[in-house]
């Protein structure tokens, strides 16, 4: 495998369209629930009344299926449990996607799983923080998970993901797992042995959490909300939504995702 991965989703699941995904995106999908789990044991969810006709859903004619479901709560400002694709024929996409409230500075959870149909795995502390000066953010949540970086990095099983929008680099942080990497016992091993310790350790983080000052919450709030809108509407893989539904749905999707639609207010004052 290439040291590196420059294709886009949409060309690597047009190069093999049409492979039988269903039992890899089972496992993919099992592993998505157990962190769900651990985060459902962890926060007081509300499920957002928006997100509610999109459990399940599905194109005409069945050319894409998925299901979406988002939560906030007092410490949560926005949760995503979702997949779409087509596991029959190559291509799904999975998230769980924790975005916290502004009464702490924790980094967010982001995790994405899919098959391209090789397995795409995706998971990381979003900064909520510029780490070029703010070094005590750097220390605590960064520096603990680098040797963890430079361990799976050097595995010449895992293809580094790079992805061609200047935008959807810039936002991950330089301990981001981004990677292309063909199923195996071992390899699937590897990433659930590695989504287990990234929750884990998040959850201990929130445990230890200083609360963030009234007067600084609204201000992060405003910028958490920025940062995960421009996530969603600038990820190169919508493309891929569009094919299996629409134009129109994809449109829902995205403010789903991001939370254009919530009913429920924002966490913290915000």
């Amino acid at each position: 495998m290439s040291r590196e991965t420059l294709q886009s989703i949409e060309e690597m699941a047009a190069a093999r369209d049409g492979e039988d995904n269903r039992a890899l995106f089972e496992k993919l999908w099992q592993l998505t629930g157990e962190l769900r789990a651990k985060v459902d044991a962890r926060f007081e969810l509300h499920p957002d009344p928006s997100t509610a006709e999109l459990q399940p859903f599905e194109a005409p004619g069945g050319a894409g299926r998925g299901f979406l479901s988002a939560f906030s709560g007092p410490e949560v400002d926005w949760l995503v449990h979702s997949w779409i694709g087509r596991p029959e024929t190559g291509f799904t996409n999975m998230h769980l996607t924790l975005y916290l409230g502004p009464q702490v500075r924790v980094p967010h959870f982001g995790f994405a799983l899919g098959t391209a149909p090789d397995i795409f795995m995706y998971m990381d502390y979003q900064p909520r923080c510029d780490l070029m000066t703010d070094l005590d953010a750097l220390d605590r949540y960064y520096e603990p998970v680098n040797e963890s970086f430079l361990k799976l990095r050097g595995d010449q099983r895992f293809s580094p993901f790079i992805s061609r929008c200047l935008y959807m680099r810039q936002t991950q942080s330089q301990t981001s797992h981004c990677y292309i990497v063909k199923p195996s016992e071992e390899t699937l091993e590897i990433i659930a042995r590695l989504a287990h310790e990234m929750m884990d350790r998040w959850l201990g983080w929130l445990d230890e959490a200083e609360p963030v000052p009234e007067a600084e919450r609204a201000a992060l709030a405003a910028r958490d909300l920025q940062v995960r809108r421009q996530i969603v509407e600038r990820d190169p893989a919508n493309v891929m939504g569009v094919k299996l539904f629409g134009e129109a749905r994809v449109a829902q999707l995205l403010r789903a995702l991001w939370g254009g639609d919530r009913k429920l207010p924002r966490p913290g004052g915000a």
